[in-house]
């Protein structure tokens, strides 16, 4: 039988209200295809049924776009006034309102702080790593955690610490690598290794521990490698329905069974450290330590007047690992690849450097910045905030509506809205930076030489109002030790033809790393 008399037969074989159903059946799709298709014309992205706007962000993801371009790109068109509503498929938790308009983002920040906590669903999605640590608490539980840490912060002991422990870490293990590669003519991937000489950081600070992550040889560390992979794993829980992932993570599925993995390691390290320091207790005098482990276990809870459970020390810990480890390292990342790209701006921080050690009284150290001439480095403190506006760490950032309200711009929020604000589109924003916005220009932080802070709504790397990153001057101070230390020492130049372009995470990772080349300069400038 050929194919024409089997067509025949076989649509001879439908009855006629079959027939109808087919054809009513083909109508509804056709009309639901036409009309999603017409809405190009009145929307930012088209609203298909069910999905609603994810093929679209799906296909920017897929065809390995910058996503955070991708955003930006619609952000900018002036009918949304920095501002549109991303429609995520049917009973998914991704709806979200996206604003880069700073008016808004000082609403959500500070005229109405309380209004936008980071809310259930981001609670939800990062308890099984962060607990109830303070960048997951919200209301009492974060005041009370912040409290603890600020004064801390600020102690002398505190900026003690940094200064001994950078010292240690720039000195006796970064420029060892630096000078390995050099001498092997091996690239090094940058990225890494300054990943690795934050994590040492921030575990010297707030734990009181040396993983020695920064050695030779690059040695794996299980517990940076756990921490990495569930940080990363994690994020798949924003793009899936929190019925969905809940059930991977019940069954031991995938993604969740890696995250369940990772968080296991991260927290028997962290275990492990807490109960070592309860041993030395019984022995010894935690007063002598400045880290903030012992810090926090000479605390009380408020309520129960006794110590701080094991589980609370480790949130907390955790937490401080996490905004220490990824964002400082990530924004040197980005600095010295928009070094590679603009010599004229390296030559000014060179000069800037250099006459700071000129000017010296004596020559105690000439190879050690100390902390008042780090302060006195207004064009490098430019230059890496003008990184920080062009690459911030955490790239987006988000909250929860807790009663209904009206933006500045008139946006309406509806209780539960998620509500997501693009640190990375601010900063490629005319209407906010000027027609300049996307070109690399320290110069316009300065006012007579002198760095000048910009509005946190504007400039918001750091967040702002009442969650104002309590790190700041840790990381500022962190990150322009290290940068004029390897300037003043090295020409770091970006392998030839070396992909870079950022990967979709928690903070602004390179996808691909930082392949460099160290070249040792000639120090004829003091």
């Amino acid at each position: 039988m050929n194919s024409s008399l089997l067509f025949f037969f076989s649509w001879q074989s439908f009855s006629l209200v079959e027939i109808g159903m087919l054809e009513i059946l083909l109508a509804i799709v056709a009309f639901i295809t036409i009309n999603s298709l017409r809405q190009k014309k009145y929307q930012v992205l088209p609203t298909w049924p069910f999905v609603g706007m994810l093929p679209s962000l799906m296909i920017a993801i897929n065809h390995n776009h910058n996503v955070y371009e991708w955003f930006t790109e619609i952000l900018c068109r002036r009918r949304q006034n920095g501002t549109f509503k991303f429609k995520g498929p049917q009973l998914s938790n991704i709806d979200s309102v996206i604003t880069t308009n700073p008016r808004n983002i000082e609403h959500i920040l500070k005229t109405n702080f309380l209004n936008f906590p980071k809310g259930g669903c981001y609670r939800t999605i990062m308890e099984d790593l962060l607990g109830d640590g303070i960048f997951n608490a919200d209301h009492h539980m974060w005041q009370h955690q912040r409290k603890m840490v600020i004064t801390e912060f600020h102690s002398l002991r505190f900026r003690q610490l940094t200064e001994k422990s950078l010292i240690e870490l720039v000195h006796n293990r970064l420029f060892p690598v630096l000078e390995e590669s050099l001498k092997t003519a091996t690239p090094i991937d940058l990225q890494d290794v300054l990943l690795r000489l934050t994590f040492d950081n921030v575990c010297m600070m707030a734990l009181g521990v040396d993983p020695g992550c920064l050695a030779l040889g690059l040695p794996y560390i299980p517990f940076a490698g756990a921490f990495e992979q569930a940080t990363e794993s994690i994020l798949l829980r924003f793009f899936f329905p929190t019925s969905i992932w809940k059930i991977m993570r019940y069954l031991n599925l995938g993604s969740e069974r890696k995250l369940k993995e990772s968080i296991k390691g991260v927290n028997q390290f962290a275990d492990q450290v807490i109960s070592m320091r309860k041993q030395e207790m019984e022995y010894t005098n935690l007063k002598d330590r400045s880290d903030l482990l012992a810090v926090l276990m000479r605390f009380t809870d408020e309520t129960t007047g006794e110590p701080f459970s094991d589980k609370f020390l480790r949130d907390i810990c955790v937490n401080l690992i996490l905004a220490g480890r990824d964002t400082s390292s990530v924004a040197l990342s980005w600095f010295f690849w928009l070094l590679d790209q603009h010599s004229e701006v390296e030559n000014k921080i060179l000069e800037e450097v250099s006459r700071i050690i000129r000017e010296r009284e004596t020559v105690k150290d000439p190879e050690i910045f100390q902390p008042e001439e780090i302060k006195k480095m207004e064009y490098l403190h430019a230059a890496i905030s003008e990184s920080l506006r062009l690459y911030p760490s955490v790239p987006l950032d988000q909250k929860e509506v807790m009663e209904e309200d009206v933006f500045p711009d008139g946006t309406l929020l509806k209780k539960g809205t998620r509500v997501v604000y693009s640190i990375y589109s601010m900063g490629r924003m005319e209407a906010i930076w000027g027609k300049d916005c996307r070109e690399y220009k320290p110069e316009r932080w300065l006012i007579d030489g002198k760095f000048m802070n910009e509005s946190a709504y504007k400039f918001t790397a750091f967040n702002g109002g009442p969650r104002l990153c309590l790190g700041k001057e840790f990381a500022y101070y962190q990150m322009k030790f290290t940068a004029a230390s390897i300037i003043y020492r090295y020409r770091v130049n970006v392998v030839r033809n070396h992909i870079v372009e950022p990967k979709l995470a928690l903070t602004m990772y390179m996808k691909h790393g930082l392949q460099v080349n160290p070249i040792r300069r000639q120090l004829v400038h003091i």
